[in-house]
This record gives C-alpha cells, structure tokens and sequence, in this order.
C-alpha cells in the first residue's frame, strides 16, 4: 500500500563500489523499437546523473538500484515516485521533519 511515505538519499556523490562493480555490472533498458536494448555500467550511470539537465532528485543509478527491491506492476511504479536523490546534505524535504536512520547501527 502507498501510504505516502518518502526515501530521501543524500550525499549521493560519496557512493563506493568495491572491485569491478563500476564497469561490471551492467544495467539494461529498452527503447521500445527493434533492437533497441541498451547497456549500461554503473559508472555511466552514475555519470549521467550528474548531468546538469537531469531533473533535481533523480538519478538514473539509484532508481534503477531501489526499483529492483520494488514489487512488480502498479503498486511498484507508483512507489518509486517517492524516491529522492541529492548528491549534497541540503535538500528542500527538512520541513517535513524526516528521519535520520543509521544502517549500521540496524545490523
């Protein structure tokens, strides 16, 4: 169910993969049209998030990342909507009081 809830990621620009994860694995998308599978490594990905012209709080790598933990069908589409990208600790969500939780602190 959709209550609304919201994923905020900042310090986006600080994320490490160890080895040959940049280039190893490889990320697919389809066009639509006859032979229109395109590849992509981690690292482009990450590179053309941080295109000038993407719009602010959406990064194709993240998106791609978080939308595989996602379920299937409607109800996966529509959650991914509340996904937030920031490669800085500023972002225009703190009126909305969000949360701080440490991961490491969960394991």
């Amino acid at each position: 169910m959709d209550c609304g809830d919201n994923v905020i990621i900042i310090n986006a620009e600080k994320v490490v993969l160890t080895g040959n994860k940049w280039d190893g694995r490889v990320y697919l998308r389809y066009t639509g049209y006859p032979g229109g599978q395109r590849e992509y490594t981690a690292r482009q990905l990450l590179d053309k998030s941080f295109n000038k012209h993407l719009k602010a709080g959406k990064h194709p790598l993240f998106i791609k990342v978080v939308k595989g933990m996602l379920p299937k069908g409607p109800l996966g589409r529509s959650l991914i909507n509340n996904l937030y990208v920031y490669n800085g600790s500023e972002h225009p969500h703190a009126a909305q009081q969000p949360k701080e939780i440490d991961i490491n602190k969960l394991k």
